[in-house]
């Protein structure tokens, strides 16, 4: 039996009277990876921005574990904790250590244990590869090397999801793969993931589940084997095609 963590029901965005996300329903379940496709401009970015609080919505309703969230801004500082957002630029304080950054979020914000959180963030790092890096700046780092620190960052405030941005955009092609491997590390542990991504044979790797979007709107929602061998609409049968990525 699977136990649905997040719900969306009829939910509604615009800017300046351009609707960007037009009456989106779906749900993710407990331990799911759930790949969000769609072309450019389809309102997936700011879906994930929805879901997190940053951006406040028009309409419509988010239930995370089975509660209405009221969508105040109070509400959102208590819950963004446990909805882990990577974001496509990382986002790192320059002048702090790789360590110092972990411990910013579960120590200042959540008032936990600082040893107990250091030692996790250490055996995170240890994890991806990173352990010798710990009292390293930011700029010390590569583009790759600061994104998995990114992602461990989130992994350390504990989060019950984890929404992920394009999170391999700003990388040179040969750091794409070090941060593509950690996502799919984590994959096979029970989290719970909603990755945005452009990287096709990854999301047909990393994910359970395939999310659609175009145009604002979501057009069809299957598993990832259904999706990626027969697509059930003309617009997702176009979006592969132009990607060469079709009846795998």
């Amino acid at each position: 039996m699977t136990d649905t963590i997040l719900k969306v029901e009829n939910l509604y965005k615009s800017f300046d009277k351009k609707e960007i996300l037009k009456d989106i329903d779906f749900s993710i379940e407990k331990g799911q990876v759930v790949a969000l496709l769609g072309p450019s401009g389809s309102g997936k970015s700011t879906l994930l921005r929805c879901l997190n609080g940053l951006e406040n919505i028009d309409s419509g309703s988010i239930f995370f574990e089975g509660e209405n969230v009221d969508l105040k801004e109070k509400t959102w500082e208590k819950l963004r904790p446990e909805i882990g957002m990577v974001f496509q630029s990382y986002d790192l304080f320059p002048n702090k250590t790789v360590l110092e950054n972990l411990l910013i979020g579960p120590v200042k914000v959540q008032k936990r244990n600082k040893s107990d959180v250091e030692r996790n963030a250490l055996k995170w790092l240890e994890r991806v590869g990173l352990k010798d890096k710990s009292d390293s700046y930011p700029n010390q780092l590569s583009g790759g090397q600061k994104q998995r620190v990114a992602i461990v960052r989130s992994l350390c405030m504990e989060p019950k999801l984890m929404l992920f941005d394009e999170v391999t955009a700003s990388l040179d092609p040969e750091m794409v793969k070090e941060v593509l491997e950690l996502i799919l590390e984590l994959a096979k542990t029970d989290k719970t993931l909603l990755i945005v991504t452009h990287e096709m044979s990854f999301a047909h790797k990393v994910s359970d589940r395939v999310i659609f979007m175009a145009d604002g709107e979501i057009i069809e929602s299957s598993s990832t084997s259904k999706f990626f061998k027969n697509p059930k609409t003309q617009r997702a049968q176009d979006f592969l095609q132009s990607l060469d990525y079709i009846n795998l």
